[in-house]
């Protein structure tokens, strides 16, 4: 029998009043168009009242630290169980977070390394260990055959200005009669004048036989030569019986704490501090943990060094317009004998020397003149470099940094190599491995190296829980398909569906039972391989006995679900209904359902009857080696709608985002490509413009809105300030504006809301009870445009107010784009903090579409489908061929299939991920790729698309067989 989850009157955004029942114990994908209420279904109610409930069972101190969701507006929810969320983020990571860290693995690992580690002296490579006097004296016993003699000694560290013979004269007080000077074995009385060396000099506490040795007297001897010798005690075995002077020795020394005898290097005590790069204890001093240190690029500065420096050879002294400061430039020409009509190049090193790093401590004459008085004094020429670093160091504004930040670039810290840690943090080993070298293995390497790894029965002892949880937390992140990665590799450098996949592992390796976990998209930034692995994953959960609730879009992944729920039937207001509910059958049997209709094959997007041919125009990238591309040379077509494929992992973000975009945008503005992993690049010239439309926010706090982003709600202001009765107050715009003082409440500094804090309870957000939550003062909201006020305004929905402005073509065309791409059911004063990312990255879409100079544009998107529906991507594809008619070129980097069975051009990358992965399988119309599918694992699921031998609703092969296999239209 199966238990649910029943929700009753829920109406939480726009949800309108829906009750829901949701089985437990199965795999749940709530899907329908984006804007419908997904999330509030799925985050703001079923897992907010999950978190709620449990915070509850806390006691207020605990809830005050750790915070409390709100309370989602519903009737009732039963049979409610712990919840768990792994949603996507879009702000940008910690630079200091890797996937080691994230994923706790790093913290088991320093954890292992600081109780079974092995220190290695970073000078001379020798072994550190400390030694007890037991360990010393069964060392000294197992040498004991063939007559050797002992002396037992205690180093004595001495120098030359300390008084030797008073020295010796304190030893014999104490009772020793001998001492051992380079080398050699002295009785104190005859004593040399001094030794050699600060090491020469050792006191010797006893000389026995080691044949048949008295264990007591031989311990006691090391106690005492560990207490003199600062920790330290010699052993010198003297083969035979020749006596101390001619016999040949071997001289062993040992440490009471760990410290190499031979260098003297001590190191701290360890612990797993010392292993952290995010800890004062084990970061690396110069670069603080980072692995990189940002510095002036001498190429950057002078980036073409055929000019000279009266045509502006050193960048940034070009737009200097100071004569005090060309005055200066001049005199230090004169003075080191160089013109400055000379190009760069072929300037005297000693003299580039000192334009780019000046004249350290050595002072310079300067003589300025102006129009009616001269002067001189004396003072060191400060050089463009110097003054570059100085500058970026001590300055505080944000823009002086910004300036300066465009001649540096970042290179790996020359202390540490970009391992981040201390140096003696770096000659810790565990099974002949440092940290280091483990977290530079791929996932599938780290696991083998534990699984391989080979402990003494006492480090296994203490290590044996570690070992088991390192490896089994490396097989979650293999399992979830990221087996390309390795533990160093930085968190701001992984997508979206990256991210999330490996907050997804972690939650695993918990092993819990009972739970419902409430994910977003976690397909995102997936290939269809991949994603296959994906599921199993979640039916791994799933059978485990959790509840898994999937916001999701996918169609493998709705495919291979126990239950589906539909929201919608539209966006924003138009949504929030519940359409349909039921297992999969059910969904695609029920006329009301879209998304049945798209699974069964009713309906689909129609793929092009004519793609655009390329062009003569394209741009050309030569070996680029970012990361794990290979001497990558990409020629990409202008003038098309292209698509960059292939599996996750395979290099497509690091080749169009981190290689072509700043390559672009440094030719366009006429930069070098100096700190690119590139070698060149042609064509920038056919571009005006190249844009990276992401899904960043597009502001972070309530008082951004599509409104200010759009730039309408300055022309919406611009209408009330015309109205008549604001020119007879003389309002001016600015009055209505909710951010500026004048119009706005100011009881509520315009917010609309006031925040009360709770203490253990959620913070609580009440309408302003001045304004009522309007935003404006009473005299701003007297002011009337056709019967509204400006918060009336602000209220309306893009499409309410693109019919309320029809006839004002400023404010129409800004808005007309936002309805082509489906985001009508957004209002106009909605705080940007509450959008998506997909619908951020559609906004910025729509806002270039409405300029009229976008032209020989360059718009690149990353997986501009994620959180998009099959309505909604038939929309996107419809601005998107709009852009590339208006005379732009759109690169695109998806994995949605039905995207890329409609571009023009495709670019696969791969084979496979990671070291595997980083070349141009195939690029091509996708017609092309179908026919060069040797390697290219796009090409296998795109077939069904193109080819017609089977609709993508008919799919018969899925994730251990989880999918079902269609028969016509009925499945």
């Amino acid at each position: 029998m199966v238990d649910w989850i029943r929700i009753k009157g829920a109406r939480q955004n726009n949800l309108k009043n829906i009750d829901v029942s949701i089985p437990k114990q199965r795999l749940v994908v709530i899907t329908g168009p984006s804007g419908a209420g997904k999330s509030s279904l799925a985050f703001d109610t079923l897992y907010a009242e999950g978190h709620r409930r449990y915070m509850e069972a806390l006691s207020p101190s605990a809830r005050q630290i750790l915070g409390q969701l709100d309370k989602p507006d519903l009737d009732a929810l039963e049979g409610l169980s712990p919840a768990i969320a792994v949603e996507q983020r879009s702000s940008t990571p910690n630079p200091r977070s890797t996937v080691g860290t994230s994923s706790d693995i790093y913290d088991y690992l320093r954890l292992l390394y600081a109780r079974v580690g092995h220190p290695y002296c970073y000078q001379c490579g020798a072994p550190i260990a400390g030694h007890t006097v037991q360990q010393v004296v069964d060392a000294a016993l197992a040498r004991g055959k063939n007559g050797a003699r002992l002396l037992v000694c205690a180093p004595v560290h001495w120098s030359p200005e300390l008084d030797f013979p008073a020295l010796l004269e304190s030893f014999r007080r104490e009772g020793f009669v001998r001492v051992r000077i380079d080398g050699s074995v002295h009785g104190i009385d005859d004593a040399p004048a001094q030794p050699g060396t600060p090491a020469g000099l050792e006191l010797v506490v006893d000389r026995l036989a080691l044949a048949g040795a008295d264990k007591q007297r031989l311990t006691e001897a090391v106690e005492l030569a560990f207490s003199h010798g600062d920790g330290l005690v010699t052993l010198v075995f003297l083969a035979g019986s020749g006596g101390a002077g001619g016999a040949k020795e071997q001289a062993l020394t040992y440490s009471r704490t760990p410290r190499c005898t031979t260098s003297g290097i001590t190191y701290p005590e360890p612990h797993p501090n010392l292993f952290s790069f995010n800890s004062p204890n084990g970061a690396c001093l110069d670069c603080h943990g980072l692995g990189t240190q940002l510095s002036v690029s001498r190429e950057l500065v002078v980036p073409d060094p055929h000019k000279t420096l009266a045509e502006g050879a050193i960048a940034p002294w070009e737009k200097r317009t100071s004569l005090a400061f060309h005055q200066t430039i001049e005199q230090v020409a004169e003075h080191y004998g160089f013109s400055i009509f000379t190009p760069f190049a072929q300037l005297d090193p000693a003299h580039q020397q000192v334009l780019l790093y000046g004249s350290g401590t050595r002072e310079l004459e300067f003589t300025f003149e102006g129009e009616e008085t001269s002067y001189r004094y004396s003072r060191p020429f400060e050089g463009v470099i110097d003054n570059l670093e100085r500058r970026f160091r001590e300055t505080e504004s944000a823009a002086v940094r910004e300036e300066v930040r465009r001649y540096m670039e970042a290179r790996v810290c020359p202390t540490c190599e970009g391992q981040r840690l201390r140096r003696e943090s770096r000659h810790y080993r565990v099974g002949e491995r440092t940290s280091a070298e483990v977290t530079a293995f791929t996932l599938p390497a780290a696991r083998k190296w534990v699984r391989e790894l080979g402990l003494a029965p006492m480090e296994r002892a203490i290590a044996g829980q570690l070992v088991h949880e390192i490896e089994r937390r490396l097989g979650f992140l293999i399992e979830v398909g990221l087996d390309y990665l390795s533990l160093e590799r930085a968190m701001d450098t992984l997508s979206t569906g990256e991210s999330q996949r490996i907050r997804l592992a972690t939650q695993i390796g918990s092993a819990l039972s009972g739970v419902i976990y409430v994910l977003d998209e976690p397909t995102v930034g997936l290939h269809q391989r991949d994603s296959e692995r994906l599921l199993a994953t979640l039916a791994g959960l799933r059978d485990a006995g959790n509840t898994v609730v999937v916001v999701e879009h996918d169609r493998d992944t709705m495919l291979a679900a126990d239950w589906l729920i539909e929201i919608g039937p539209h966006a924003g207001e138009a949504g929030g209904y519940l359409v349909a509910a039921g297992t999969r059958e059910e969904l695609c049997a029920n006329p009301a359902s879209i998304t049945g209709q798209y699974l069964t094959g009713k309906r689909a997007i129609p793929v092009p009857a004519k793609r655009r041919r390329s062009t003569w125009q394209k741009l050309a990238l030569s070996g680029a080696s970012g990361n794990n591309l290979k001497d990558v040379a990409l020629e990409l077509p202008l003038g098309l709608f292209v698509c960059v494929t292939g599996p996750s992992g395979s290099g497509k973000s690091t080749l169009i985002l981190d290689t072509l975009y700043p390559a672009v945008l440094a030719a366009l503005r006429g930069e070098s490509l100096r700190g690119l992993p590139l070698k060149g690049l042609k064509g920038a010239e056919y571009l005006d413009r190249v844009v990276h439309v992401d899904q960043s926010p597009i502001g972070k706090s309530s008082r951004s809105n599509p409104g200010t982003y759009l730039g309408v709600f300055e022309q919406v202001r611009e209408q009330f300030a015309a109205v008549p009765e604001s020119r007879a107050r003389g309002y001016a715009a600015r009055r209505f504006s909710f951010n500026v003082e004048g119009g706005r409440c100011e009881a509520c500094q315009g917010e609309g809301l006031k925040r009360i804090e709770m203490h253990f309870l959620p913070d609580v957000f009440v309408k302003c009870d001045v304004c009522d939550g309007a935003r404006y003062n009473r005299e701003t909201l007297e002011i009337r445009y056709r019967g509204k006020t400006i918060a009336d305004i602000l209220a309306l929905t893009l499409s309410e107010l693109e019919q309320f402005f029809r006839a004002i073509p400023a404010i129409r065309n800004r808005l007309t784009p936002m309805l082509d791409i489906g985001l009508g059911y957004l209002r106009l004063g909605q705080p940007a903090n509450t959008l998506s990312g997909g619908e951020a990255q559609r906004l910025k879409i729509a806002r270039e579409l409405a300029r009229k100079d976008s032209v020989r544009t360059l718009f690149l998107l990353d997986e501009p489908t994620t959180g998009l529906h099959f309505e909604d991507i038939e929309r996107l594809l419809a601005v998107l061929q709009q852009l590339v008619r208006s005379g732009n070129s759109v690169v695109v980097i998806e994995h949605n299939l039905e995207l890329i069975k409609c571009a023009d051009w495709v670019i696969d990358l791969g084979p496979e991920g990671g070291d595997r992965g980083g070349e141009i399988v195939v690029s091509g119309t996708p017609e092309a790729l179908l026919a060069d599918s040797g390697r290219s694992h796009t090409a296998r699921y795109l077939a069904p698309y193109l080819t017609g031998s089977g609709s993508p609703g008919k799919r018969k092969a899925g994730p251990e067989g989880k999918i079902l296999a269609w028969s016509g239209d009925n499945p």
